[in-house]
């Protein structure tokens, strides 16, 4: 009795079984590795602008409200110009009095010179009337400048949109007397949106324009794929992060300010691979749980160093290279189990019961 007990202890302490399920494990084997670059940030128009007021007034209309769609050269509002055209017809007037003043200056000049060929006036007096002449010219030129001035003025006060796209920002409302330079309205070109995305240098170093990205943009269900256009040359102050910006194809439902997320694609290779969620990374080297059988009627959950390599997907999965520490065929753990100890039992269910299901049959 007392050998009996003490055969028992074993038995009690013994660990019990993990007990999995097929979908707990994953498989090591090779497949073709897409290595990518994380991006993410906020889309925005390549093409914007803002509608200003050329000069103070009273505005009088601003038609176009945000979402509304406008066209390049198309009149979106007025400020009041009366005083404006006040200004022109004093212009105009001030033109046509030089004008009549050059008149006189110069028949003048053309009497004199023909009274000096007579020797009836001194050719002082000629050089009194060239000089009367230019400057009689020089005023009528200035006059004429102001003419044009102030036509541009008066129309300054029609509002016209420098591109076509859609409103996204009124700033102000009919009747508000506005400065010179008051931003009124804000338009832009969803046709051609881009991702401005912020890389390390080394990443940075391994992207190339036109190499394509896939993005997740929020509202959307489908992936976008984009391109690479241009790559900054200077880092950014303070974060020596190098800017990279990419083009996305016109798509409904894309919007300026969206927040997207995605990878770029920088090589393809034939790699050893697991899932990244089987890498565990809580020990100072990375390691993976091996579904261990070597040992007849035992299965064990056994920790094993790996050395990594690169990063990237199979498929849609991110997956990582196993340079070394695993064969392809082998069986690992997924990493959402959690922790598990090493050389933990284990029993997979549904071996088990394919097994007894076996056994029946026959």
């Amino acid at each position: 009795a007392p050998g009996a007990a003490a055969a028992a202890v074993p038995a009690s302490t013994a660990p019990a079984a993990l007990e999995l399920v097929a979908t707990d494990m994953l498989l090591a084997d090779r497949h073709e590795l897409a290595r990518t670059v994380a991006v993410s940030g906020s889309l925005r128009a390549v093409r914007s602008a803002v509608v200003k007021a050329r000069s103070a007034g009273e505005l009088l209309t601003l038609g176009p409200r945000e979402g509304d769609s406008v066209s390049a050269g198309q009149i979106v509002g007025r400020l009041d110009s009366a005083e404006l055209d006040l200004r022109l017809r004093q212009a105009e007037q001030t033109a046509l009095a030089s004008r009549a003043q050059a008149d006189i200056a110069r028949r003048q000049l053309e009497n004199n010179r023909a009274m000096v060929a007579q020797g009836f006036i001194s050719s002082t007096a000629l050089d009194t009337s060239l000089a009367n002449d230019q400057a009689a010219q020089a005023n009528l030129q200035a006059a004429q400048t102001n003419v044009d001035l102030a036509r541009k003025a008066q129309s300054d006060a029609v509002l016209r949109a420098p591109i076509g796209g859609q409103v996204s920002q009124r700033l102000a409302q009919p009747g508000e007397r506005v400065a010179t330079d008051a931003k009124l309205l804000e338009i832009v070109d969803l046709s051609s949106l881009e991702l401005e995305a912020a890389l390390s240098p080394e990443d940075a170093g391994s992207v190339k324009v036109n190499t394509t990205a896939q993005l997740q943009v929020e509202g959307l269900s489908t992936p976008v794929t984009a391109k690479v256009v241009r790559i900054n040359p200077a880092t950014q102050v303070g974060t020596r992060s190098v800017l990279v910006y990419l083009s996305l194809p016109h798509t409904v439902g894309l919007r300026a300010g969206l927040f997207a997320k995605g990878t770029i694609e920088l090589s393809r290779a034939q790699a050893l691979t697991v899932p990244r969620s089987a890498v565990r990374l809580d020990d100072p080297k990375p390691y993976v749980i091996v579904l261990d059988q070597s040992t007849a009627g035992s299965t064990r959950l056994m920790h094993r160093d790996v050395t990594i390599g690169a990063r990237g997907l199979v498929g849609s999965e991110d997956s990582v290279e196993i340079l070394s520490g695993l064969k392809a065929g082998e069986s690992v753990l997924n990493g959402t189990l959690g922790t598990v100890r090493d050389a933990t039992p284990a029993r997979i269910m549904g071996a088990t019961a394919a097994s007894s299901a076996a056994v029946s049959s026959n």
